[in-house]
């Protein structure tokens, strides 16, 4: 099953990380870091995350990231789909809200698999 492929992958980031505790960015930040994976905080408006770097886009993250989780609005994600597909990063995981059908068929046209799922249920 592909979520269970993507959950295997150790290296994430987090794209709509934030410093608000109570948003979904920084809970799927943290329950990502706190499972063991090596997880990076994407968003322009951030300078850190909790004190660890946060990144202005997937270019800058100085990691091979495996997975892009998703938790911004679907309009503000296409840019990243695209970026991920340059970059070669294989997996996209869509935060329930944030998938469109324009973003998963750009995203499957472009070669990345993708899974729609809460990455905290998953994560037990």
């Amino acid at each position: 099953m592909l979520e269970e492929m993507m959950l295997k992958e150790k290296v994430w980031a987090v794209v709509g990380a934030n410093q608000n505790q109570e948003k979904y960015g920084n809970m799927i930040y943290h329950k990502l870091k706190r499972k063991g994976y090596d997880t990076y905080a994407v968003n322009a408006r951030y300078d850190t995350v909790d004190g660890d770097p946060c990144y202005p886009d997937l270019s800058s993250v100085p990691a091979k990231i495996r997975v892009v989780n998703l938790v911004v609005n679907p309009r503000i994600g296409k840019g990243f789909i695209e970026e991920a597909a340059r970059l070669g990063i294989p997996y996209v995981w869509f935060q329930p809200g944030t998938y469109s059908d324009e973003l998963g068929e750009l995203a499957e046209q472009l070669g990345l698999q993708v899974v729609q799922a809460c990455v905290l249920v998953a994560t037990r």
